[in-house]
């Protein structure tokens, strides 16, 4: 019998998985990380001895009870970490674990696979000793150490103080926070933002307490450039410099769509978003039968609403499969989904999206680093009188690296956007392609 599989062990994944175990369906969970938590709630390798407070701080009991789920499935589903999924079609799914490749049927399945950093390049930004805020954290989270001496935290959305917050805590030294936010839009937004009040203390928190303890925190600054040599040597924005050894930067998350997009889901533009976002509705069900989306894979709205959006999608798994549910929790599920998603409008307002990025990029600046194409080089094809996305990919190459555009896809997009004088909405999106990432040679096939 084809199993249920969930791809992805983050909060939505977890929750998916705990929801169709206690009505009696034994899962397949897959992800990629050695241990489930996903980016948020991610564990400790064995043998690390800080506390849950020390990693995870006011989300420390939340953590605790992801982790302690998750334990407690392994052994009681068919969980398989470390593996990834790199192609989907035909109703199987391809991954790949310790360099074995294997093909895996499937049922029904839930794509709970998160997201990753949003990066608009910057001059510098290819020099070693620059991360994403993202990869940041994981350093600190996961391996137990800052990314550099005097590292500096850049560009816009919560994960920006969060990370600078959590540097700051654990002793490293933070010589400047620098948000392309102005003030005033966090003012305009503090409406919105007061119907999740746990939440906003929280980000409130993190900013004063960085005041407090001599962060330099610039607000409605744009980072210029990235200097140095070898390495990173410093930063300059709006005519000032300030030595650094590291940069952590990025303007908020993007969803993972790409298993999404080869198991052949409708997309739709999400302007609160701003990206194409495989279309689903309230339940998590996508426009194919069988397929279903949670968590911020399908949305950027936090590890909370992934939670919950996890637990409704396997209540719709079973919902279409005949399994009796209690009727009263999809609808409690929905209307506190809701009230996230106006929150998230109010994130949206704190921290709006640098329109004014795309024209103010130099030529010369590398868009994408694996192909070396420039910002210069996608504004010719252009100017050649491309206007669609994959058209410019397949005249510069842009997007065909081996990220397949999950770093510089939206950038470039922006930047065919400013250039042609359409919306941003208006150019396309990056085609998915197999690999999602990129695989190892000597792969050996499992018959």
């Amino acid at each position: 019998m084809k199993p249920v599989v969930i791809v992805g062990a983050g909060p939505a994944g977890i929750s998916a998985a705990r929801t169709l175990l206690d009505h009696g369906i034994k899962p397949c969970l897959i992800d990629e990380s050695l241990l489930g938590g996903g980016q948020i709630y991610r564990r400790q390798p064995a043998g690390f001895q800080r506390s849950a407070k020390q990693v995870y701080g006011f989300d420390a009991r939340k953590a605790d009870a992801v982790h302690r789920t998750m334990d407690e499935l392994a052994g009681l589903i068919d969980y398989r970490p470390e593996t990834l999924v790199w192609n989907a079609e035909d109703g199987r799914l391809d991954t790949l674990k310790s360099g074995r490749a294997e093909s895996l049927e499937y049922s029904r399945i839930i794509v709970a696979t998160g997201a990753t950093d949003r990066i608009l390049p910057v001059s510098g930004w290819t020099l070693p000793g620059v991360y994403s805020l993202g990869a940041a954290q994981i350093a600190l989270k996961y391996q137990g150490c800052a990314i550099g001496e005097r590292v500096a935290f850049c560009g816009s959305g919560p994960l920006l103080y969060l990370v600078a917050y959590q540097y700051a805590k654990a002793g490293a030294k933070v010589v400047a926070v620098l948000d392309s936010a102005p003030f005033r839009a966090q003012c305009r937004a503090l409406p919105a933002l007061l119907g999740q009040p746990a939440t906003l203390a929280k980000g409130l928190y993190y900013r004063a307490w960085l005041s407090a303890h001599g962060v330099p925190v610039h607000q409605g600054v744009t980072l210029q450039q990235i200097e140095g040599e070898q390495r990173v040597s410093g930063i300059r924005w709006d005519r000032q410099d300030l030595a650094c050894d590291a940069v952590a930067f990025a303007h908020a998350l993007r969803s993972e769509t790409q298993l999404a997009d080869l198991l052949g889901c409708e997309f739709e533009w999400n302007a609160l978003n701003r990206a194409w976002l495989p279309r689903r509705d309230n339940a998590g069900r996508s426009s194919l039968a069988g397929v279903y989306l949670a968590g911020d894979g399908a949305g950027i709205m936090g590890a909370d609403a992934a939670q919950m959006a996890g637990e409704r999608a396997a209540l719709a798994v079973l919902e279409d499969a005949g399994v009796a549910i209690d009727h009263r929790r999809p609808a409690v599920l929905e209307q506190q989904l809701a009230g996230i998603q106006r929150f998230r409008q109010g994130l949206e307002t704190a921290f709006p999206f640098p329109e004014d990025w795309a024209a103010q990029a130099p030529d010369e600046l590398i868009v994408c680093r694996c192909e070396e194409v420039s910002v210069g080089d996608v504004r010719a094809v252009v100017d050649e009188g491309h206007w669609e996305i994959n058209r410019v990919k397949a005249h510069c190459r842009v997007g065909m690296g081996r990220c397949q555009g999950r770093m510089c896809g939206l950038a470039a997009a922006e930047i065919v956007a400013e250039r042609s004088g359409r919306g941003i909405e208006h150019v396309g999106r990056l085609r998915g392609q197999a690999p999602i990432k990129p695989l190892p040679f000597g792969v050996q096939v499992q018959p």
